[in-house]
Protein backbone atom coordinates (compact mmCIF):
# COMPACT_ATOMS: atom_id res chain seq x y z
CA UNK A 1 0.00 0.00 0.00
CA UNK A 2 1.27 3.34 -0.74
CA UNK A 3 2.74 5.88 1.74
CA UNK A 4 0.35 8.80 2.62
CA UNK A 5 2.33 12.18 1.57
CA UNK A 6 2.03 13.04 5.97
CA UNK A 7 3.20 9.60 6.11
CA UNK A 8 6.55 10.50 3.80
CA UNK A 9 7.22 13.95 5.20
CA UNK A 10 7.09 12.84 8.79
CA UNK A 11 9.85 9.94 7.67
CA UNK A 12 11.72 12.27 5.87
CA UNK A 13 11.73 14.77 9.13
CA UNK A 14 12.87 12.07 11.15
CA UNK A 15 15.69 10.97 9.11
CA UNK A 16 16.63 14.13 8.96
CA UNK A 17 16.11 14.92 5.58
CA UNK A 18 13.99 18.08 6.12
CA UNK A 19 15.81 21.27 4.72
CA UNK A 20 18.60 22.62 6.73
CA UNK A 21 17.21 25.90 8.89
CA UNK A 22 18.22 29.23 7.34
CA UNK A 23 21.19 31.18 8.27
CA UNK A 24 21.24 33.92 10.36
CA UNK A 25 19.80 36.52 10.11
CA UNK A 26 16.81 35.94 7.73
CA UNK A 27 15.21 38.67 7.54
CA UNK A 28 15.54 42.44 9.25
CA UNK A 29 16.79 42.64 12.96
CA UNK A 30 15.84 44.74 15.43
CA UNK A 31 18.20 47.12 17.36
CA UNK A 32 16.08 47.87 20.50
CA UNK A 33 17.21 51.37 22.00
CA UNK A 34 15.66 52.22 25.40
CA UNK A 35 15.96 55.69 25.50
CA UNK A 36 14.07 58.95 24.33
CA UNK A 37 15.31 60.27 20.46
CA UNK A 38 18.21 62.48 20.47
CA UNK A 39 20.28 61.63 23.50
CA UNK A 40 23.78 59.49 23.06
CA UNK A 41 22.30 55.96 23.04
CA UNK A 42 20.11 56.96 19.85
CA UNK A 43 22.93 58.94 17.86
CA UNK A 44 25.16 56.22 18.08
CA UNK A 45 22.71 53.54 17.33
CA UNK A 46 22.12 55.65 14.08
CA UNK A 47 25.54 55.34 12.68
CA UNK A 48 26.48 51.68 14.19
CA UNK A 49 23.22 50.22 12.39
CA UNK A 50 24.00 50.57 8.69
CA UNK A 51 27.46 49.46 9.22
CA UNK A 52 26.00 46.55 11.01
CA UNK A 53 23.90 45.60 8.51
CA UNK A 54 26.49 45.43 6.04
CA UNK A 55 27.91 42.57 7.86
CA UNK A 56 24.86 40.84 8.38
CA UNK A 57 22.84 41.14 5.12
CA UNK A 58 20.39 42.92 6.20
CA UNK A 59 18.73 46.14 7.68
CA UNK A 60 19.36 46.87 11.29
CA UNK A 61 15.83 48.60 12.08
CA UNK A 62 16.30 51.03 14.92
CA UNK A 63 13.14 50.82 17.47
CA UNK A 64 12.73 53.30 20.65
CA UNK A 65 11.34 51.80 23.81
CA UNK A 66 12.34 54.65 26.16
CA UNK A 67 10.84 54.33 29.43
CA UNK A 68 11.83 53.50 33.22
CA UNK A 69 15.02 54.78 32.80
CA UNK A 70 16.14 52.23 29.99
CA UNK A 71 14.21 49.24 32.12
CA UNK A 72 10.97 49.13 29.06
CA UNK A 73 13.18 48.26 26.20
CA UNK A 74 15.71 46.22 27.84
CA UNK A 75 12.65 44.29 29.66
CA UNK A 76 11.07 43.69 26.54
CA UNK A 77 14.00 42.49 24.72
CA UNK A 78 15.03 40.06 28.21
CA UNK A 79 11.41 38.75 28.16
CA UNK A 80 9.15 39.23 25.44
CA UNK A 81 11.71 39.12 22.35
CA UNK A 82 12.28 35.78 20.69
CA UNK A 83 15.67 34.09 21.62
CA UNK A 84 16.89 34.30 18.09
CA UNK A 85 19.21 37.14 17.90
CA UNK A 86 16.61 39.05 15.55
CA UNK A 87 16.39 41.46 18.00
CA UNK A 88 18.76 42.65 20.58
CA UNK A 89 19.46 45.88 22.76
CA UNK A 90 21.54 48.57 23.05
CA UNK A 91 22.14 48.76 26.95
CA UNK A 92 23.51 51.08 28.96
CA UNK A 93 24.47 51.73 33.19
CA UNK A 94 20.90 51.04 34.18
CA UNK A 95 21.25 47.62 33.31
CA UNK A 96 23.79 47.47 35.98
CA UNK A 97 22.53 50.15 38.37
CA UNK A 98 18.85 48.65 37.82
CA UNK A 99 19.04 45.62 40.43
CA UNK A 100 20.85 47.42 43.41
CA UNK A 101 18.48 50.30 43.13
CA UNK A 102 14.79 49.01 42.37
CA UNK A 103 12.75 46.53 41.68
CA UNK A 104 12.97 44.58 37.90
CA UNK A 105 10.53 42.55 36.14
CA UNK A 106 13.78 40.97 34.53
CA UNK A 107 17.13 40.27 36.01
CA UNK A 108 19.58 41.61 33.66
CA UNK A 109 22.65 39.71 34.69
CA UNK A 110 20.71 36.19 34.24
CA UNK A 111 18.08 37.48 31.29
CA UNK A 112 20.38 39.02 28.66
CA UNK A 113 23.88 38.15 27.21
CA UNK A 114 26.43 40.65 26.69
CA UNK A 115 27.79 41.06 22.92
CA UNK A 116 30.07 44.15 23.07
CA UNK A 117 30.91 47.31 24.31
CA UNK A 118 30.20 50.58 22.50
CA UNK A 119 32.39 53.26 25.28
CA UNK A 120 31.80 54.65 28.22
CA UNK A 121 30.47 58.94 28.26
CA UNK A 122 31.23 61.11 30.44
CA UNK A 123 28.50 63.71 31.85
CA UNK A 124 28.61 67.82 31.88
CA UNK A 125 27.32 69.48 34.44
CA UNK A 126 25.61 72.29 32.78
CA UNK A 127 23.53 75.58 33.54
CA UNK A 128 22.01 78.42 32.02
CA UNK A 129 24.48 80.86 30.78
CA UNK A 130 22.36 83.62 33.26
CA UNK A 131 22.84 81.22 36.44
CA UNK A 132 24.84 82.58 39.36
CA UNK A 133 26.61 79.57 39.54
CA UNK A 134 30.29 79.49 37.78
CA UNK A 135 31.48 75.95 39.76
CA UNK A 136 30.62 72.88 41.63
CA UNK A 137 31.26 75.38 44.79
CA UNK A 138 28.46 77.54 44.10
CA UNK A 139 26.46 74.37 43.60
CA UNK A 140 27.31 72.67 46.79
CA UNK A 141 27.40 76.14 48.55
CA UNK A 142 23.98 76.81 47.72
CA UNK A 143 22.70 73.16 48.57
CA UNK A 144 24.42 73.14 52.03
CA UNK A 145 22.71 77.09 52.74
CA UNK A 146 19.19 75.46 51.25
CA UNK A 147 18.98 71.84 51.24
CA UNK A 148 16.61 70.62 48.69
CA UNK A 149 16.11 74.21 46.43
CA UNK A 150 18.86 72.75 44.04
CA UNK A 151 17.35 71.17 41.36
CA UNK A 152 18.66 68.96 38.79
CA UNK A 153 17.03 67.68 35.78
CA UNK A 154 17.01 64.45 34.55
CA UNK A 155 16.02 61.76 31.87
CA UNK A 156 13.52 60.34 33.98
CA UNK A 157 13.89 57.66 36.80
CA UNK A 158 17.09 55.83 37.50
CA UNK A 159 18.66 57.21 34.18
CA UNK A 160 21.92 57.78 34.06
CA UNK A 161 21.09 61.51 34.73
CA UNK A 162 19.73 61.16 37.45
CA UNK A 163 22.06 58.33 38.72
CA UNK A 164 24.98 60.77 38.69
CA UNK A 165 23.18 63.36 40.06
CA UNK A 166 21.83 60.86 43.11
CA UNK A 167 25.83 59.68 43.62
CA UNK A 168 26.86 63.34 43.43
CA UNK A 169 24.50 64.48 46.31
CA UNK A 170 25.74 61.43 48.63
CA UNK A 171 29.60 62.23 48.20
CA UNK A 172 29.63 65.22 48.77
CA UNK A 173 26.87 64.98 51.77
CA UNK A 174 23.98 66.95 50.43
CA UNK A 175 20.72 67.17 49.19
CA UNK A 176 18.96 67.66 45.51
CA UNK A 177 15.93 68.71 44.57
CA UNK A 178 15.40 65.94 41.23
CA UNK A 179 12.85 66.95 38.64
CA UNK A 180 12.76 64.10 35.65
CA UNK A 181 11.96 64.32 32.03
CA UNK A 182 10.93 62.16 29.16
CA UNK A 183 14.55 62.13 28.07
CA UNK A 184 17.29 64.47 28.41
CA UNK A 185 16.30 67.21 25.72
CA UNK A 186 13.26 68.25 27.54
CA UNK A 187 15.43 69.06 30.00
CA UNK A 188 17.14 72.11 28.66
CA UNK A 189 14.17 74.42 27.93
CA UNK A 190 13.71 74.56 31.92
CA UNK A 191 17.34 74.63 32.29
CA UNK A 192 17.97 77.54 30.03
CA UNK A 193 14.67 79.79 31.53
CA UNK A 194 16.39 78.92 35.19
CA UNK A 195 13.35 76.85 36.19
CA UNK A 196 15.66 73.87 37.45
CA UNK A 197 19.40 74.69 38.80
CA UNK A 198 20.88 72.00 36.41
CA UNK A 199 21.68 69.30 34.48
CA UNK A 200 24.00 65.94 34.34
CA UNK A 201 23.69 65.21 30.97
CA UNK A 202 26.01 62.96 28.55
CA UNK A 203 28.67 64.92 26.77
CA UNK A 204 27.35 63.33 23.42
CA UNK A 205 23.80 64.99 23.94
CA UNK A 206 25.23 68.14 25.81
CA UNK A 207 28.30 69.05 23.81
CA UNK A 208 26.24 70.80 21.32
CA UNK A 209 24.26 72.39 23.59
CA UNK A 210 27.49 73.73 25.19
CA UNK A 211 28.96 74.74 22.19
CA UNK A 212 26.35 76.59 20.65
CA UNK A 213 26.03 78.96 24.05
CA UNK A 214 22.71 77.43 25.23
CA UNK A 215 24.01 76.48 28.31
CA UNK A 216 27.81 76.54 30.40
CA UNK A 217 29.43 73.68 31.47
CA UNK A 218 30.82 73.96 35.05
CA UNK A 219 32.11 70.13 35.65
CA UNK A 220 32.97 66.78 34.10
CA UNK A 221 32.25 63.56 35.86
CA UNK A 222 35.07 61.77 33.79
CA UNK A 223 38.30 61.33 36.15
CA UNK A 224 40.40 63.43 33.86
CA UNK A 225 39.60 66.72 31.65
CA UNK A 226 38.55 66.36 28.33
CA UNK A 227 40.44 66.83 25.11
CA UNK A 228 37.09 68.06 23.80
CA UNK A 229 36.38 70.77 26.58
CA UNK A 230 40.42 71.04 28.67
CA UNK A 231 38.88 73.88 30.10
CA UNK A 232 36.20 72.49 31.97
CA UNK A 233 37.43 70.92 35.39
CA UNK A 234 36.79 67.60 36.74
CA UNK A 235 34.17 67.16 39.56
CA UNK A 236 36.78 65.68 41.81
CA UNK A 237 38.93 68.60 40.81
CA UNK A 238 36.14 70.64 41.88
CA UNK A 239 35.97 69.20 45.90
CA UNK A 240 34.52 66.06 45.62
CA UNK A 241 36.93 63.20 45.59
CA UNK A 242 36.93 60.28 43.94
CA UNK A 243 33.79 61.08 42.29
CA UNK A 244 33.90 59.29 38.52
CA UNK A 245 30.73 58.85 36.60
CA UNK A 246 30.28 57.28 32.70
CA UNK A 247 27.22 56.60 31.08
CA UNK A 248 28.62 52.96 29.24
CA UNK A 249 26.56 51.81 26.33
CA UNK A 250 27.15 48.39 24.88
CA UNK A 251 24.90 45.36 22.85
CA UNK A 252 22.72 42.38 24.69
CA UNK A 253 20.69 39.47 23.42
CA UNK A 254 18.52 37.61 25.41
CA UNK A 255 19.74 34.68 27.35
CA UNK A 256 19.03 31.09 25.15
CA UNK A 257 20.09 33.30 21.67
CA UNK A 258 21.60 30.56 19.14
CA UNK A 259 25.66 31.03 19.38
CA UNK A 260 25.84 31.66 15.54
CA UNK A 261 23.24 33.87 15.93
CA UNK A 262 25.62 35.94 19.07
CA UNK A 263 28.82 35.11 16.81
CA UNK A 264 27.43 36.90 13.88
CA UNK A 265 26.20 39.98 15.76
CA UNK A 266 29.39 40.23 17.83
CA UNK A 267 31.59 40.00 14.60
CA UNK A 268 28.60 42.91 12.85
CA UNK A 269 29.06 45.18 16.07
CA UNK A 270 33.09 45.01 15.69
CA UNK A 271 33.28 45.68 12.54
CA UNK A 272 30.87 48.71 13.20
CA UNK A 273 33.41 49.92 15.84
CA UNK A 274 35.97 50.10 12.87
CA UNK A 275 34.07 52.72 10.99
CA UNK A 276 35.07 56.08 10.63
CA UNK A 277 31.73 57.74 11.61
CA UNK A 278 31.38 55.64 14.56
CA UNK A 279 34.85 56.63 15.81
CA UNK A 280 33.88 60.30 14.92
CA UNK A 281 30.56 60.04 17.16
CA UNK A 282 32.68 57.94 20.27
CA UNK A 283 35.20 61.44 19.47
CA UNK A 284 32.82 63.81 19.89
CA UNK A 285 30.90 62.02 23.08
CA UNK A 286 34.63 61.71 24.78
CA UNK A 287 34.08 58.40 24.81
CA UNK A 288 36.60 56.18 26.55
CA UNK A 289 36.41 53.06 25.52
CA UNK A 290 35.22 50.09 27.12
CA UNK A 291 35.62 45.76 26.22
CA UNK A 292 34.42 45.32 22.28
CA UNK A 293 34.76 41.10 22.53
CA UNK A 294 32.04 39.52 24.04
CA UNK A 295 33.70 37.71 26.54
CA UNK A 296 35.56 40.85 28.05
CA UNK A 297 32.29 43.45 27.59
CA UNK A 298 30.44 40.73 29.98
CA UNK A 299 33.35 40.99 32.50
CA UNK A 300 33.13 44.76 32.94
CA UNK A 301 29.17 44.55 32.92
CA UNK A 302 29.19 41.89 35.75
CA UNK A 303 31.81 44.14 37.88
CA UNK A 304 29.61 47.39 37.17
CA UNK A 305 26.90 45.93 38.97
CA UNK A 306 29.22 44.56 41.53
CA UNK A 307 30.03 48.04 42.72
CA UNK A 308 26.82 49.76 42.22
CA UNK A 309 25.22 47.03 44.73
CA UNK A 310 28.29 47.47 46.88
CA UNK A 311 27.24 51.52 47.06
CA UNK A 312 23.99 50.65 48.21
CA UNK A 313 25.23 48.16 50.61
CA UNK A 314 27.67 50.66 52.11
CA UNK A 315 24.59 53.12 52.11
CA UNK A 316 26.38 55.39 49.90
CA UNK A 317 23.74 55.59 47.89
CA UNK A 318 20.29 54.70 48.34
CA UNK A 319 17.48 52.44 46.33
CA UNK A 320 14.66 54.24 44.93
CA UNK A 321 11.81 51.75 45.71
Amino acid sequence: MALSWFRVVALLLGAGLAMPARAFPDRPVTMVVPYAAGGSADVLARVIGPEMAAVLGQPVVIELRPGAGGNVGAAHVASSARADGHTFLLGSVSLATGPAISTLTFNPLQDLVALGGIGAVPSLLVVSPQSPFRSLADVLAAARARPGTVSYGSSGLATGSHLAGELLAASAGVEFLHVPYRGSGAVYPDLIAQRISMLLDGMGSAIGQVQSGAVRAIGITSSQRSVIVPEVATLAEQGVAGYEFSIWLGFFARSGTPPEALARLEAAHRHAMRAPLVQERLRQAAAEPIPEDAAGFGRYFRANAALWADLVARGQLKRLD
